[in-house]
């Protein structure tokens, strides 16, 4: 108005204010019944002298509007234009992002700047194209990626402060050593496998083992165990997930996990990636590494139930053997949520949706810096190169 009014518009509207400020003042401490008929005295002298100048102004404003002398900063996000495949991974002060062609992780140093990494993304040629298949494969390389790219991160962001020299086992300074950097990937990758292993022993054996030993006390049927097991094995993911965004350095990479998913949703709206435009979308995304994982509780738990309780050892052969199974089903349930919106894939990533506020938190600008450093030099050219 101040820009756009003549000078006794101004004035009338600066007077307005004005008033209004005073009334709020001079009430303070009154009675309510008080302030209700100032009010509404104030209200009465608006109707009858001030309508009619204001409708005037805002339809000045309208007018301006609509010929584009003025607009106004919508500050409300724009649909979702295209799905696209490029996601990332939340590190410890950055983000990964992985495109088509190119992997770049951004971590912020002590310092405050960013630093940032590009590597080729992998390629596994016509295996990642076979249903099933492509879903135990792409967990596997996710858990040595994404270890490769934590390690990378803790060593950025703690600076001068980190001595690789010092913080190295004699035992990885001899690998270093004698056996060249591929025996250190390999040990990378053996690393992120015993890391999987405890996931499933904490998730998928050790549920069954309970009930296994239960039944030894308190007679149970088939369906009983079944439903028990089910109940302890999202029982402890949830209680694992809430214990360790507890910590304080685990819940600013929830945060960093916020900023990833905003700055993808800005992108799939076809915004322009700046601050501004990444902080107004939402932090929850329905093609995340959480809604994999509860897909994967899922889907194993109605798996699993048609399995033998004859014996505990050998349901949890059978289960690890099924595992790759769980994995694939979960990654092509994923993918078909991800490319359709009806009723069915609604109520399927609804779950995965809910366990995300345990682990996405809003992030603050600075980590929001942090995504679009990531994402930008792994977004390709043409955006169908790219589509989920």
């Amino acid at each position: 108005f101040h820009k756009h009014c003549t000078p006794p518009e101004r004035s009338f509207c600066q007077h307005t204010v004005l008033l209004s400020l005073a009334i709020r003042q001079d009430c303070c401490g009154k009675a309510p019944c008080l302030l209700t008929k100032i009010l509404a005295i104030r209200r009465t002298l608006l109707t009858k002298t001030a309508s009619k100048i204001l409708s005037h102004l805002c339809g000045k404003i309208e007018a301006k509007k609509r010929t584009g002398e003025i607009h106004f900063m919508n500050h409300e996000p724009k649909k979702e234009c295209f799905k696209t495949s490029v996601g990332g991974q939340a590190l410890m002060e950055g983000i990964m992002m992985r495109g088509p062609e190119h992997i770049c992780c951004a971590v912020r140093k002590p310092d405050g700047t960013i630093e940032t990494k590009i590597d080729d993304t992998p390629k596994h040629g016509i295996w990642a194209k076979i249903p099933l298949v492509r879903g135990a494969i792409s967990m596997i390389e996710s858990l040595i990626t994404g270890y490769h790219y934590m390690m990378y991160s803790a060593q950025v962001s703690m600076g001068d402060e980190y001595d690789a020299e010092e913080e190295e086992s004699a035992f990885e300074k001899w690998v270093g050593d004698h056996l060249g950097k591929k025996a250190e990937d390999i040990m990378l990758a053996a690393a992120a496998v015993i890391g999987g292993l405890f996931a499933i022993l904490l998730f998928t054996v050790l549920p069954t083992v309970l009930v296994g030993g239960l039944k030894h006390l308190v007679p149970l049927g088939r369906w009983a165990k079944v439903v028990l097991e089910a109940v302890l094995k999202v029982a402890i993911f949830l209680t694992y997930m809430v214990g360790i965004s507890k910590m304080k350095e685990i819940h600013r990479v929830f945060e960093y996990h916020g900023a990833e998913h905003k700055t993808i949703a800005c992108y799939e709206a076809g915004d322009p990636l700046t601050v501004e435009n990444v902080r107004k979308y939402t932090r929850f995304h329905p093609r995340c590494g959480t809604s994999f994982l509860i897909l994967v509780v899922i889907v194993s738990v109605f798996l699993y139930s048609v399995l033998p309780w004859s014996s505990t050892s050998l349901r949890v052969v059978f289960k690890l053997l099924l595992l790759p199974l769980v994995m694939g089903i979960s990654y092509e349930l994923l993918k078909w949520c991800g490319r359709s919106d009806n009723i069915a894939t609604r109520i399927i990533r609804q779950p995965g949706i809910w366990v995300q506020h345990l682990t996405v938190f809003e992030p603050d600008d600075s980590m929001i810096e942090v995504a679009i450093a990531a994402v930008t030099p792994v977004l390709p050219e043409d955006p169908e190169d790219g589509r989920w």
